[in-house]
């Protein structure tokens, strides 16, 4: 069951602890265990860097299903070796995906919280681009962003309060999926873990690559979803001389074409909605490979073609934004030509992160901390400029979500990707404090 609240009891909570923190408190100002836990990490940077020069060096391409759980099994000793009971989830042989790393706390002080990440990267071991390697405050490596810094961020800050007993008595649960770059199909099955978890969690907090302008930071309080759609539209063949006559019809591909026109035409601006065909095929005989994107088609200039498939993709910020959408292309589809047939068929993929007031509170809690560590504001990063990621799975069943925390760098999915080190121990004070606050937060009455 999905659960979404306007003012439920975490956003009260996270509201009550806003007024707590800033009674009085013009001047930065954190409490001496939250002293404690910044001065870990920062006696530990180095420590986290040579970590993460670790990880990065092991391949985890999302098809090296060894290499994937390699990684995983690196993390999970670190968690398990400040007290997390940690387990793998494996996924069904046939998806041919390595599992997920699960690690949880359980306790009955504040907050229940869950951090996710993510184990693998697009860099499969074919790929030349492999190692880590350091230039000054600039890391370069597979992932070393996206997102093996951000699991970083999130393991650090959990031993920081590990050190001074801050773990104790609170219910924390770790996420890294180790499909997040090419997800095994059905989601329903390979995000099963990360739903559950969610739906015993009150705050979501994804650890994607950080987003930045210049100087500015930003946090992700809302991201669009990621759905598909496939047009087939079939015609009556017949020799050309015959297009457009009571017998024939205009044919498939005219017929598509309309229809993409009117798509183009009829949805087209609205925002956060965006809508794209990738792949598309008409004539006599048409054959699409789904799995591979590709396919053939034959047909002749002399002959009305009597096929044609369309393959696309649509983004929306809410659901019912998406319901809309895809009720507008079924009307499109059915007012089909004389002699024509047409249909649509919608497969979902990633739900979106809708805003929520919750998330918005947790943005400004975490502007509390940034206030408090003498670090610049976030401001919400505009959804249309993020894609979908694993957090839109557990967002509905949370009540606040956040997400963008991870590592700060350039570059992500190509071999000139790089992370930001010196901003590095920032993301992990702003991970251990955030998950502090939270897991000391007032219960509502």
């Amino acid at each position: 069951m999905i659960r979404r609240y306007e003012h439920g009891p975490l956003l009260a909570a996270i509201l009550a602890l806003l007024l707590w923190s800033s009674d009085g408190a013009a001047a930065p100002s954190l409490s001496p265990e939250e002293t404690r836990i910044v001065a870990w990490i920062d006696a530990h940077e180095e420590a986290a860097v040579e970590r993460l020069e670790q990880l990065v060096n092991i391949n985890s391409g999302t098809l090296n299903l060894a290499g994937v759980r390699e990684v995983g099994e690196e993390l999970s000793q670190d968690l398990a070796d400040i007290g997390f009971e940690v387990r793998w989830d494996d996924l069904p042989p046939e998806m041919n995906r390595a599992g997920h790393l699960y690690a949880e706390r359980r306790g009955n002080q504040g907050q229940r919280v869950l951090l996710i990440g993510h184990l693998d990267t697009v860099f499969e071991p074919d790929h030349p681009f492999q190692q880590f390697t350091r230039d000054g405050d600039t890391g370069h490596g597979p992932g070393v962003a996206d997102m093996k810094g951000g699991n970083i961020a999130i393991v650090y800050a959990l031993m920081a309060l590990a050190s001074v007993g801050a773990l104790d008595n609170t219910t924390i649960r770790v996420i890294m999926t180790g499909d997040e770059e090419r997800p095994g199909k059905p989601h329903v099955v390979s995000r099963a873990s990360l739903i559950e978890a969610a739906r015993n969690s009150d705050a979501a907090l994804g650890f994607e690559s950080g987003s930045r302008d210049g100087e500015r930071h930003y946090g992700v309080v809302a991201r669009r979803s990621a759905s598909t759609w496939k047009l087939v539209v079939t015609g009556v063949q017949a020799h050309s001389s015959r297009i457009f006559s009571e017998t024939t019809g205009s044919g498939a591909i005219f017929e598509a074409a309309r229809i993409l026109n009117a798509f183009h035409e009829q949805l087209r601006g609205e925002p956060y909605l965006t809508f794209n065909a990738g792949v598309i095929l008409g004539g006599t005989d048409v054959a699409l490979d789904e799995a591979t994107s590709s396919g053939s088609a034959y047909g002749k200039n002399n002959v009305v073609p009597q096929s044609a498939v369309v393959t696309g993709g649509i983004r929306t910020l809410t659901v019912g934004q998406l319901e809309t959408a895809r009720a507008t292309m079924r009307t499109i589809v059915s007012k089909h030509h004389p002699r024509t047939g047409a249909s649509i068929l919608f497969a979902d993929g990633y739900p979106p992160m809708s805003p929520a007031a919750g998330n918005t509170a947790l943005l400004e809690l975490m502007n509390e901390i940034n206030r408090d560590l003498g670090a610049p504001r976030m401001a919400a990063f505009d959804p249309g400029r993020r894609g979908a990621a694993d957090i839109s799975f557990a967002a509905p069943h949370v009540e606040s979500a956040l997400a963008g925390l991870g590592a700060f760098g350039d570059g992500a999915h190509s071999p000139e990707e790089t992370i930001d080190l010196d901003l590095l121990p920032l993301v992990v004070k702003r991970t251990a404090l955030l998950v502090y606050r939270l897991t000391r937060a007032p219960t509502a009455e």
